[in-house]
């Protein structure tokens, strides 16, 4: 066990350790007046450098069971979701201009406005999945728990038969609301506040973003989500995206707390 946690920690100081020399290069040759990131332009997502993983088959298990350590599987995570980017809207468009990712070099960590990065704030839903760390899932009698190294966020989405309420306090995670079609596990999520971002790259949402998330445990070692985002005040039409995990048995939830990596310039990268 103690073997296993010691090179987790290695394999994740060494990416974060690739990462800071990939974005103190690309702060060394960065112009004064550089132009506009093409992707920036038009909302598009940067180029990712490789495709994501396919699942590797494992033995089959109850799919309505997510119990587990999940962590994105290689492919999964980075900037923004694999695939087209978001169709955004005239506000969306004008949004995404303003915001100033650090990722992929584009601005650095004195200059970027990510309110992750500037404040601390929690990264909201789905951005949380694409942090460089993992979650675990646990049932409970009033629903399942999601609960995410990344600054020990925990999000609930509830299976007791409640309804979202009428009076919906906007969080940053918003409220959840799980049912079961079939082997997939539906989660739908509505009450965001404006603070967070879809991805890391700056694209906006607003108080209207939906999202819904279809899990499905493919078989022992592979969990996979599809999230639809909807925002009509955002998007100009739904984004679907897909995200894949990996089982981590021998892996435990650590703790990791945003304000005592602050300063540290890798980790986010």
């Amino acid at each position: 066990m103690e073997s296993s946690e010691a090179m987790r920690k290695i394999l994740i100081l060494a990416a974060l350790l690739v990462s800071a020399v990939a974005l103190c290069s690309a702060g060394l040759f960065a112009q004064d007046e550089a132009p506009l990131n093409p992707a920036r332009q038009n909302g598009a997502p940067p180029r990712q450098m490789r495709g994501p993983a396919p699942p590797v088959p494992g033995p089959p298990h109850d799919p309505h069971d997510l119990t587990g350590v999940w962590n994105p599987r290689r492919g999964y995570g980075g900037a923004t979701f694999a695939g087209p980017g978001p169709e955004i809207t005239d506000w969306g468009r004008e949004q995404f201009k303003l915001a100033k990712a650090s990722n992929n070099g584009e601005y650095n960590l004195t200059e970027t406005n990510d309110p992750i990065l500037t404040q601390c704030l929690m990264p909201g839903t789905p951005r949380i999945y694409l942090q460089p760390v993992p979650m675990q899932v646990i049932h409970t009698p009033k629903g399942v728990l999601f609960i995410f190294e990344y600054d020990h966020i925990i999000r609930q989405a509830f299976t007791d038969g409640r309804k979202h309420p009428d009076d919906i306090t906007p969080t940053y995670m918003g409220h959840s609301l799980g049912s079961w079609d079939g082997d997939v596990f539906v989660v739908d999520t509505v009450g965001f506040n404006e603070k967070t971002w879809l991805d890391r790259v700056g694209h906006a949402h607003s108080d209207q973003l939906h999202v819904i998330e279809r899990f499905h445990r493919l078989d022992q070692n592979n969990l996979d989500v599809d999230i639809t985002m909807e925002d009509p005040k955002a998007l100009a039409k739904p984004w679907n995206v897909h995200f894949g995990f990996s089982l981590e048995p021998t892996w435990d939830i650590l703790e990791q707390a945003c304000p005592d990596n602050y300063t540290f310039a890798g980790f986010e990268k």
